[in-house]
């Protein structure tokens, strides 16, 4: 049966990505899965004909993948930075104070929400998955547990919940219903209210081939052009957009009803348009024959895989991360090229990434083995975790990260 686009129904025939089929990201193995087979979905992208969104069809439902979560936002250094610098600059270009409201959809742990609260901002989380929504209000932040959508955002209405600021980081890919998302912000906003979201830029995830970022949370991959003409579409105009180098390179685009002329359309949403057009992303040509880019990352994955087993050195990751469990199982690798990998969140620890079943140990395990090389499978964050974990090199040992290429990290070569 031919998948339909989400946005506009035409019949999705145009592959954009083919990486075979692959488990849920997020979903880390117990001693007990371990002796049961786990579900594999095809992992194949499509890029709609009419409209341009690059998608994955839903394979799974978003209370499978997002009832129960094991990321955590704030076991990060720098998203944390990240978080505390955009809570300055939205509380100065707003003005926002005790009398403003601030609602974040997807809030997870608090992670940002905290700064505002700090500031004596109200805040409102919404956060789908339970376990992390806890986390949140043991800080004191007012958590609803629920997915976002036009009914959530009337049953905030009905309460005389409107936000003054709106925002989401990383969850507009994260949603099979993108039109009623939208439509529940253009619902939710109060009517001189802004909304601001964050997501990877498709233009970077092509420039630099990150098929990594493609895993089956992710139900759509965006261009500037494609997102704004679906907030359009219900009465919301992009008057911003910066880009961001978190993630490998994201969009934060500012949203306002478009009644509320005050807020000028800025001279970076032409600049943005021209850019995306120069690189074909308004001509669905554009969005064709990213499969051969993918195809080469894995061939130089493998390739210093085997070469690092020849040589008889060791390898082992840093982090389990969604993108790091796309890599390896695309690139058909396990504990017979990665002996294990370790990550900073204990709810990972103890447990085996999906597919692959590499073992997940806590950071300390890297100074017991001392290994060659310590793949990092987070490769947005490589500068932090080289930092963080700079007693490897005391004993020889070496970063390297594979995507867009298998590049030592430190190293202005490959390897």
């Amino acid at each position: 049966m031919t998948p339909a686009c989400r946005h506009c129904d035409t019949p999705l025939t145009h592959t954009f990505c083919d990486l075979g089929v692959s488990p849920l990201a997020n979903s880390y193995l117990g001693p007990d899965a371990l002796l049961r087979m786990e579900p594999f979905f095809p992992l194949r992208v499509y890029v709609c004909s009419e409209c341009l969104l690059v998608q994955l069809p839903e394979w799974e439902s978003p209370e499978a993948i997002f009832g129960d979560y094991a990321y955590f936002s704030s076991y990060s250094e720098s998203w944390l930075r990240h978080a505390e610098r955009y809570v300055e600059a939205m509380v100065g270009r707003f003005g926002l104070d005790g009398d403003s409201r601030v609602v974040e959809v997807a809030s997870n742990d608090g992670y940002l929400l905290q700064y505002f609260l700090a500031r004596g901002v109200p805040v409102l989380g919404i956060e789908p998955a339970a376990n992390v929504a806890q986390v949140a209000v043991a800080k004191g932040i007012p958590t609803r547990v629920e997915f976002f959508g036009a009914e959530a955002a009337d049953r905030l209405v009905a309460e005389g919940v409107r936000a003054d600021l709106l925002l989401g980081n990383n969850v507009l890919a994260h949603t099979p219903y993108l039109d009623d998302f939208v439509e529940g912000v253009r619902r939710a906003l109060a009517p001189s209210g802004v909304a601001t979201f964050e997501f990877p830029h498709l233009q970077r995830l092509i420039a630099e081939s990150q098929f990594d970022t493609i895993y089956h949370e992710h139900f759509s991959y965006f261009s500037f052009g494609v997102v704004r003409r679906i907030f359009a579409a219900h009465g919301l105009e992009l008057f911003d957009v910066e880009e961001l180098p978190t993630h490998g390179g994201s969009l934060r685009i500012y949203a306002r009803h478009e009644a509320h002329a005050e807020l000028a359309v800025g001279p970076r949403v032409g600049s943005l348009l021209s850019a995306e057009a120069a690189a074909g992303l308004d001509r669905l040509e554009g969005h064709l024959g990213f499969d051969d880019r993918v195809r080469a990352t894995k061939r130089g994955l493998l390739r210093f895989l085997l070469g690092a087993v020849e040589r008889g050195e060791t390898v082992v990751g840093y982090g389990a991360p969604a993108k790091g469990n796309t890599l390896l199982n695309y690139c058909g690798v396990g504990t017979d090229f990665v002996d294990y990998t370790v990550d900073r969140n204990p709810e990972k620890q103890g447990t085996w990434l999906p597919g692959s079943r590499i073992p997940v140990h806590a950071p300390e395990r890297i100074a017991e083995t001392r290994p060659d090389w310590v793949l990092i499978l987070p490769w947005n964050l490589k500068e932090e975790i080289a930092s963080q974990m700079a007693e490897v090199r005391e004993w020889g040992g070496r970063f390297v990260v594979a995507v867009p290429e298998v590049a030592e990290v430190g190293s202005s070569g490959s390897s």
